[in-house]
């Protein structure tokens, strides 16, 4: 793909997605959200900020909501799994004390839901090797990952993400730009379904990417996302102590004046973004206020700003963290309804097929 059809995809997914934002505005009905993250832990206020919130947002706006904890898709990269069972209550705890509603959003993961899993069997009929090798996010995957050589997991990811939205016949998806190939891809697997299988009935959908409307978070090193593996985040489950003392270490400039400068002076514009964020001010109206009191004090009420925005998420959270039943009874039902829904689809698949006997 070059440059400029790249742009123009781009400029596509936007008009869709900004038609997909009025109506959730004015009317969700038969809009069905799939979400999720994979589970390597504890979330920070860059996933808070960059989706957590937005998908609650999404939720509260009245559209159906899925959201998949990607335990299976921890070993597409990873050599050395850890606890993925403490990694998946971390997230569990993080999801529910942002606002997730098990009642009104189902919560499940990859491996308990078999038939979700077996989709990619027919899916995988339907791409060819060049097509998962030029996907852009695989590669970047890829070398974040740190390796050379990509791995049948790695390279089907792309399949299993359409899996994933496809199974609940998922219409709406919640990414970044960098996401979109994935989305497309699950398109145009959806549409070779349809038209191989399906006689051209439109079984399955062609999803649509919400791109978000919340700015990147960078790190607090300012060199890149945030992210735990650099260190240089500020998690949900802070105190205010160890977040006043991680915020008070962020890299700033020399400089005494504070100004909103997100393309010359990018980490003072971070902080500043994110104490707008947590307020109901403008970067620029907070750089005003602070003048030339300088970093030290940019940083001050950085720090108290994300400690009251996230008390009652905070308070929210130490009540879940003592009461780790509830939190994989939460999951369980999750997966019953997702397995209901998954085994339907998949004999219906089979059923297209000729393969039921």
């Amino acid at each position: 793909m070059t440059e400029t059809d790249r742009t123009d995809s781009y400029s596509t997914s936007q008009k869709r997605s900004d038609a997909l934002w009025e109506k959730i505005r004015t009317d969700p009905s038969g809009l069905r959200m799939l979400t999720g993250d994979r589970p390597t832990g504890a979330l920070h206020i860059g996933h808070y900020f960059g989706s957590l919130r937005n998908r609650v947002r999404l939720q509260d706006a009245g559209v159906e909501s899925w959201v998949i904890v990607a335990d299976y898709q921890v070993i597409t990269d990873r050599e050395i799994l850890g606890d993925i069972q403490g990694s998946v209550r971390e997230l569990l705890t993080d999801y529910l004390a942002a606002g997730i509603d098990p009642e009104r959003s189902t919560i499940f993961t990859h491996s308990a839901v078999p038939a979700l899993n077996q989709l990619m069997l027919p899916f995988l009929s339907l791409v060819t090797q060049p097509e998962l090798e030029r996907n852009p996010t695989v590669k970047a995957e890829l070398q974040a990952a740190g390796k050379t050589a990509m791995g049948g997991l790695m390279l089907t990811y792309p399949v299993h993400q359409a899996a994933d939205i496809l199974f609940c016949h998922g219409n709406l998806v919640p990414v970044g730009k960098d996401q979109l190939p994935h989305i497309e891809q699950t398109r145009v697997i959806a549409r070779r379904f349809n038209e191989r299988y399906a006689d051209g009935e439109a079984y399955f959908p062609e999803p649509d990417a919400l791109l978000s409307e919340a700015p990147t978070i960078l790190g607090l090193d300012g060199s890149a996302k945030m992210s735990k593996s650099l260190g240089n985040t500020v998690m949900l489950r802070m105190s205010p102590e160890e977040t006043l003392k991680k915020i008070k270490k962020a890299k700033t400039d020399s400089e005494r004046l504070i100004t909103y400068d997100p393309e010359n002076r990018l980490e003072v514009a971070n902080l500043l973004m994110l104490s707008s964020l947590c307020s109901d001010r403008t970067p620029e109206e907070i750089a005003e206020e602070i003048g030339d009191k300088g970093a030290g004090t940019l940083k001050i009420m950085t720090a108290e700003l994300i400690n009251e925005h996230l008390a009652p998420l905070r308070a929210r959270r130490a009540e879940l963290e003592k009461d780790p039943g509830y939190l994989f009874s939460v999951l369980r039902a999750g997966n019953e309804r997702a397995n209901a829904v998954a085994d339907e689809t998949l004999a219906h698949v089979r059923e297209v097929m000729g393969m039921v006997y």
